[in-house]
Parts: structure tokens; sequence; C-alpha cells
């Protein structure tokens, strides 16, 4: 949903014309302290010792990291645990638990008298209660819902009014890295008495063909007027090119709140939503009263069917495709929970890349930025509303709000997201463990029933780790979708079973690597632990209840009535170091496709291998081993190419094509028997005809020489928001990666920029991310640097001990 944007160029807001609705960001002039001060409602109290900050804000990413921070003792029965045992690094080892105070200054002119005032939160972490001018309005305990408080009867207009807002976060109140504070955007709303509610519009196609589409749209309008008892909203609909295609106008006379207005219009040749053609419309939302317009309201929607076959899969706008998607857990690794629009957008362009189409929001609400951004980029979303309900996996967990908040929080998400084209279905929970319990179907019936209330248009679906649990109590038939977390073993037989059923992985996988790390022997292995406490690049290590990518890949290839899968993970996430964490100094995880950094590990390019329709060639290991001279060293190779050989020091080793009948080589190609000798290693790709199309190769580097820089993007945003990326590199002096190098570097930011964060995707590794030194992973690590409000240049800096600096300038611009 997107709604009107006036920006203001310092705190104090300025009127446009009367009845116009005002939005503004509340980003800057934040004061904040992390201890729960008495007095901090307190108008007069001087908050100038505070720390200063913008919004959105984690107080808890730049450390320090401490293990015994979130150090536990639990049973975690999800991953198959028979008592407790120790836990180290579970929600990051990072400060997140306390209480914090936000204060911050509201004002808005004289003139402005008789509005309505608005505050609207996407986000607190966690526990929100919020005052203004010293007086308590309300409070929201889920840290990841959105919510709107009417400010309006306690505002002094041509004053200044002070906001402020308690968190605290609790220990144990999850199974990994939350953030703390107001981590979501917060924007303060001005409206007439008369006008569209928060979150008031629902815009649906019911119908929709070549030729033409009807459009549904539902608006509630709140009238705040005691003279006014008749209300005219005009809705017009508007084409990406911004013409207008259709409108519909109608009246509602009467003293209902909201006052409910269901119109209907026709667009003729509709352009349909998808991955490859991600079309949106407007529906902009008039609010009259006699001829005066007193609100305007934008709705972005999308014309696209949806269909869940129990037999033929999924299809979108009538065409079969699978789900290639992937978990994603909130966090934006080393700039924590606070939501940054860039950082989400390079995310998604690289998962994008290696043919992803669709994300799972595990195990909670996302931030607004990411489904606006799946909505243009063309990504479809499965929504998840909860980890828990009445019966915790945590002592703190939502087990502790599900009997008075659940129908609320589920609720308003669903009126948040539910115009997102992207959004396909509603994920009511993850591994509950009412899977056991007797009336686990009757609480799943429960938050069933509200999805269909409140979005008819999408099912309704849940994942499920004890899957014959589930079935049992009736858990699986309470819901549309049935999503089975690392049962590739059951898929077949329980669709025997239960042929009702419309079945997908909606959690896959969970092999673990670390980026650039090889451990020998290569073997499959499902109880990985070593004792540097990194694990094996050659994707074959994953968790006991997982499996290695291929093994999920053929259960999709070979079935076609699963919709697809949910791979865990996209990105490497704070907390969770399985197959670690049992003391070990781990405190983030392995999972993912891309490590924390953002940097792709090897993984990534099998699943771009298998998920898309560009050419891939890519080999592994690296060729530098001076400790396996004569020794094995397996070489791998992901392609779609139906032909690769292999040469070393350019002899060739063979050609390998793939082959179904074993399980590793149906989707890789594999030379086990290689002899490390230096030099290099080269495949050359073929096509069915035997003729070279690619090659790629590696070569044996040599002594670290200087430091290498690749920036994401030349030109950022002058806006003290908008990031460039940039990925450091130790080379030798032929410009080849030193693929084991662990040389401390030193990182300086000059001109209109600052460091943000520093990251080498190490999990071991707790140096603070708001650190200017830190040590490269297997040669490599990203500097985020962030721009200032300033236009002009951003100079980075890159040293190290015996190394050539490294320099790379960054122009920032006004927008």
């Amino acid at each position: 949903m997107r709604i009107k944007l006036v920006v203001l160029l310092s705190f104090f807001l300025v009127p446009l014309a009367a009845q116009e609705r005002m939005v503004v960001r509340l980003d800057e002039g934040w004061r904040f302290i992390k201890e729960d001060i008495t007095s901090a409602t307190d108008v007069s109290l001087d908050d100038r010792q505070w720390q200063s900050v913008r919004v959105p804000h984690d107080w808890a990413i730049s450390g320090p990291f401490d293990l015994n921070q979130d150090m536990q003792f639990v049973q975690v029965i999800e991953d198959g645990e028979k008592e407790p045992k120790l836990r180290t690094g579970r929600t990051g080892a990072l400060p997140a638990t306390g209480v914090g105070w936000y204060r911050r200054k509201l004002h808005l002119p004289a003139d402005q008298k008789g509005k309505r005032v608005y505050v609207e939160f996407d986000g607190v972490m966690s526990n929100a209660q919020v005052y203004l001018n010293g007086r308590y309005i309300s409070g929201r305990p889920y840290g990841y819902s959105s919510f709107s408080l009417d400010l309006t009867g306690l505002f002094s207009f041509g004053k200044d009014n002070v906001l402020a807002v308690r968190v605290e976060n609790k220990p144990e109140m999850s199974r990994f890295y939350t953030g703390a504070g107001i981590y979501r955007p917060v924007r303060l709303v001005s409206t007439s008495s008369v006008h569209v509610a928060h979150w008031g519009t629902y815009v649906t196609t019911p119908q929709i063909s070549s030729g033409k589409a009807v459009v549904k749209i539902e608006t509630s309008v709140e009238n705040f007027d005691e003279k006014v008892d008749k209300v005219r909203l005009l809705t017009e609909i508007y084409d990406k090119e911004g013409k207008c295609v259709a409108r519909t106008s109608s009246v509602r006379k009467g003293k209902e709140q909201p006052l409910r207005f269901v119109q209907k219009c026709t667009v003729s040749q509709p352009s349909l939503w998808s991955p490859d053609t991600p079309i949106l419309y407007t529906a902009v939302s008039k609010v009259y009263v006699e001829d005066e317009l007193c609100d305007t309201y934008r709705t972005d929607f999308g014309f696209r069917t949806l269909k869940f076959d129990k037999e033929k899969g999924f299809f979108l706008n009538g065409e079969r495709m699978k789900l290639k998607g992937v978990c994603l857990h909130h966090d934006l690794g080393p700039l924590g929970a606070a939501v940054n629009t860039r950082a989400i957008e390079r995310q998604l362009e690289m998962l994008k890349e290696m043919g992803c189409n669709a994300i799972r929001t595990s195990h909670n609400p996302s931030a607004v930025e990411l489904l606006d951004l799946c909505d243009r980029m063309g990504i479809m979303v499965q929504v998840e509303a909860f980890d828990e309900w009445k019966m915790g996996k945590c002592t703190n967990g939502y087990n502790t709000l599900f009997d008075k908040w659940a129908e609320r929080d589920l609720t308003d998400l669903i009126h948040r997201d539910r115009n997102h084209p992207g959004v396909i279905m509603w994920s009511i929970g993850n591994e509950l463990r009412e899977q056991d319990a007797a009336d686990g179907g009757k609480v799943a019936q429960f938050l069933t029933d509200i999805v269909h209330r409140e979005d008819p248009t999408r099912p309704s679906t849940a994942g499920f780790n004890n899957h014959w649990g589930a079935i049992t109590n009736g858990l699986a038939d309470a819901v549309d979708l049935v999503g089975f977390n690392y049962k590739h073993f059951d898929y077949v037989n329980k669709h025997k079973e239960h042929p009702e059923y419309v079945l997908y992985g909606s959690e896959t996988s969970s092999a673990v690597s670390s980026r650039g790390v090889y451990k020998f022997p290569v073997r499959d292995n499902w109880e990985p632990w070593y004792n540097d406490y990194q694990v094996s690049s050659y994707d074959m290590d994953y968790v006991p209840w997982g499996s290695a990518p291929d093994t999920e890949f053929a259960q999709q290839d070979d079935n076609d009535f699963l919709l697809g899968e949910f791979v865990w993970t996209g990105f490497d996430y704070l907390g969770e170091p399985s197959p670690y964490g049992d003391g070990a100094p781990s405190r983030s995880s392995y999972f993912g496709i891309i490590d924390l950094a953002g940097l792709k590990k090897d993984r990534y390019y099998l699943y771009q291998s298998v998920w898309s329709d560009q050419p891939v060639l890519h080999v592994m290991p690296h060729w530098t081993w001076p400790d396996r001279i004569g020794q094995e060293v397996p070489v791998q190779c992901y392609t779609n190419y139906p032909k690769v050989e292999l040469f070393v020091n350019g002899v060739s080793k063979g050609v390998r094509t793939k082959d179904a009948s074993a399980k590793f080589t149906r989707y890789r190609m594999m030379w086990d028997s290689v002899k490390y000798e230096p030099g290099e290693i080269k495949v050359v790709a073929y096509d069915d005809t035997g003729r070279a199309c690619e090659e790629k190769t590696i070569k044996t580097a040599g002594q670290p020489y200087q430091v290498r820089l690749k920036e994401d993007r030349k030109q950022i945003h002058a806006d003290h928001k908008d990031l460039s990326f940039v990925t450091i590199e130790v080379v030798d002096k032929d410009g080849n990666l030193c693929p084991r190098d662990a040389s401390m570097l030193f990182v300086n930011v000059q001109g209109n920029g600052i460091l943000k964060a520093l990251c080498n995707g190490d999990a071991t590794d707790l140096t603070s991310f708001s650190s200017n030194y830190m040590r490269v992973f297997n040669g490599k690590m990203v500097a985020i640097v962030q721009s200032t409000d300033l236009a002009g240049e951003i100079k980075l800096v890159v040293s190290g001990e015996r190394l050539k600096k490294g320099e790379v300038t960054i122009g920032t611009s006004g927008n």
C-alpha cells in the first residue's frame, strides 16, 4: 500500500491545501537511552544527554558480542533434542534485552487545529508503550505488528508535543535475533475529519480475462464531523503510465463508523502481474463532502490469478510454475533489524538473479518495504504471522500474548498486506507445538477462519515439522495448503494417503556451509561438526533433520503435485548457529545460500543452475592447497550445460554429464579423485553438439599483495539512508583471490558518507559490525557505506599490513 508522502526539511509540519492528508516520516530528531527511566514521560525532562538517533533504529546491532548475553539452558524440541542443553549465540549474542526509551518533539501549526492526528508505527521490538505529553496512549506487545494510534485528543496545535515510547525486550522471547527498539519506520499523519481509515482499502480482482477485468474496491471511511451525514467516494484506477483507465463513484449516508463503500469497475485489456511482468496499477480513493475534496488515498495492486491444485501444483495466471522460494529472517545481517530499503533490495536482486521467485517471511510479519519491493520486482510472498501459538517454545515468547492478541495481530497483518499482488498465501504458524496437542486442530481452525474472513482470495497454510501429529489432531485439515518442513522422504506417501491435501515444501534442505571452507574427506554428511566451528562448502553438509539440496530438487522435479519449496535459508541470519550452539563461539547461522555479508556461497550457483534459465558454470574448490600436494582434492561443477570437461594444468581429467542414477550427480558434475598440484584448474562447458560454449579457470594464488575493492553502485542518493556495498578482496600480484587469507584490514571513510558496518561472513567472528577494522574471511569481506544528506563524494580507503591499499570513490547526489 502506498499513500501520499510530504517530504519536509525540518521537524515542523507545514500545511498544504486545507484538507490534504499529510504523511511525514519521523526519521530524525529522536533521543534514545537504554535505561528504564521512570520520568521519561515528563514533558519537561531534559533529554539532551540521551543519544541522538535516527529511526529505524536497532540499539543492539553495534554490539558488543558476548556469548553470555543470550546463554540459555533449554530443550529445543524442534531440533529433535530429548533433554535441555547449553545454548550460546541462539539469538545473536548481542545486547538486545532490556528497556529503552525514545523521545521526540512533534509540532503542527495552530491553523491546523481541527485536523485528526495519528502516529503510525511499522514495528517496535517489543512491548511498546506510547505516551504523548505525559499521557499514556496505548501499546502493542508483539514486536512485528504494525499499528496506528489516534493522538487527536491530546495533541496541542501550535505548540511542541512530546512523544515518548518505552520498549522492553525480555530474555528468552525468541529462537533467533529480533533486534531491539523502533526498528521500522514511524509516521505522523494529519487528515481531515472525514478520511479513509488506516489500511482502509481492500482491492480485489474477482474476474480477469484477456479482454477485461473487474476491480472490486472495499473502502472504509471514518467520519468524525457531526455535521456531515453524506460522503461521496470517487475511486480512479491508473495504469503504470499514470493513465486513468477506470473510475467509479458512490455516496453513503448515515453515521455508521466507519462508512463502508463497496465499488466495482471494469478495466479493459489489463496487464497481468507476474515474476516476469510485475506490472502494478493504482487505485486512487478521493473522499468528498459536498464538492470539497477531504482526503486522497492511494493503493497499489495488480491483476493476477492464483490456483493451487492438489494434483498439478501451482498456477499463476493460468500457467503452471513451481515455487522456487527461500525463507528469509527479517534481520539484514550486519545492519541488524533496522529497516533499510536498499539493503532489502540488494538481497532480492541477488535472489532473483539466482532464479528465486518466492519468499517466505519466516517466522513473522515482514517489513512493508520488502513487500513493496517484491511487488515491483516480481517476487511472490508467503506472509507468515507466528512462530508460536499457546504452547511456547520460549519462556517469554508469543505464547504469553496469544489468547489476548492473536486475532488482532493476524487481522491487522492481513489488512496491512492484502493489497500486495505478490502475496499469495497466509501462513498462520511454523512448527507449532500444538502439532502434539489434542486441540491443535481447533487452534488452527480459529486462525484459518480469521484468514478466510479477512481475505477469502488467498489460502491459509502452516509449516509442519511433525506432520504425523498435525494430521492426527486435525491441524493439517484446518489449513488450505499443507506445508511440510523437511519431509522430502514422505511427500509421495502422504499424497497417496491424503489425496485431498495440497502439498508443498514449506521449509526444505537446511544445508549448512561456510563460504570458501572445504572439508576432507568429501562425503554425504548429515551430522557435521568440526573443531574450527566451520562447515564445508562442498554442499554435502546438512543438519540431521534436513537434506542436501539435491534431495529436494529431485522430489520437486519428480512430483507434479508439489507446489514447490521454500529453502532454509536465502541468507545467513543472526542467531541459531546450527550445527553448533552448545557452547560454540558462533553468533550467526550457516544455513544461508548467501552469507551474512551478502557474499555468494558455492551453493548459490547450485540453485542458480537448477532454478534459472541463464547459463551457469561454477567450479569449486579454490586451488590453493600447499598442505595437500599429492593428496586428493575433489572438484565439483555446478552447471546447466550438458557436458563439462575438467583440465588440471592442461591435462584432461575427463568429461562429465549429469547422471540421475546417483544422488549427487543428477544436479552436479563431480571429479572425486583429482590429485592436487599447484597451477590451475579449468572447466570447459559443451553444448549437445560438442561445441565449447564457456570456460572457467581458477589459479593457485601467490602471496597476498594488495586490497581490491568493488562497489555495487558508483552513485547513491544523498538522503542519509542509501547504501553502497563494497566487496573487499585480498589478491596476489596477478589479481588472483587469496582464498585462505585472514588479513586484518582497516577501513577509512572520507567525505560525505559514513562507514555503516563491516562484515566478513564468518559466523565465529565476534568483532563488532560497527568497528572500522576486521579480518577478511577466506580473502573477502564487505564494507557498507551510507550517505549523509550532503551531495558530493565518498572516498573509501582500505589498508592492511604489507598490503597495497585499495581505494574507491562513490558519488552522492540529491533525489
